[in-house]
């Protein structure tokens, strides 16, 4: 009995420290934390990206759809292509409610150990004149025999 017990919370304490928290930030810390290296990942729609821009050096990787589906498997296959698991990430969006989910299925679902949201997604961004890529420019930076 005690032993079961024992093996419940110990168990339960790995469950808590393996899981990583994804952690929402503001715009200033995604300036920062991508001049420090962290990928972005744009999750939005091929529409969105050519009509407000993306931010430089984003890699674009639509997360759901024009018809709303996800595709788990894909997505996941593309963003491991930009960061492993060990790896940061940082997530966008218009808003920054997309990302939410995203962020969720790395952090929870994928195995990832830092997960960025950012708070207000592009918006935020281009409302506080920080500087936007015309969507050309960024899918030049595709990797070779992508879809970005």
């Amino acid at each position: 009995m005690v032993r079961s017990v024992f093996s419940f919370f110990l168990a339960l304490l790995l469950a808590f420290t393996v899981r990583a928290e994804v952690v929402d930030i503001d715009t200033a810390e995604l300036a920062r934390l991508r001049a420090a290296g962290v990928p972005v990942i744009d999750i939005r729609t091929a529409s969105e990206w050519r009509d407000s821009g993306v931010v430089e050096g984003s890699k674009l990787i639509t997360y759901v759809d024009d018809r709303g589906r996800i595709d788990h498997p894909a997505w996941l296959a593309k963003v491991q292509e930009v960061a492993t698991r060990n790896q940061p990430v940082i997530v966008i969006c218009r808003s920054g409610n997309r990302t939410k989910a995203a962020s969720q299925f790395l952090s929870e679902q994928a195995g990832y150990q830092s997960v960025y949201n950012v708070k207000g997604g592009l918006r935020a961004w281009v409302n506080e004149g920080r500087p936007v890529t015309p969507v050309a420019s960024a899918l030049l930076n595709c990797p070779a025999n992508t879809r970005c």
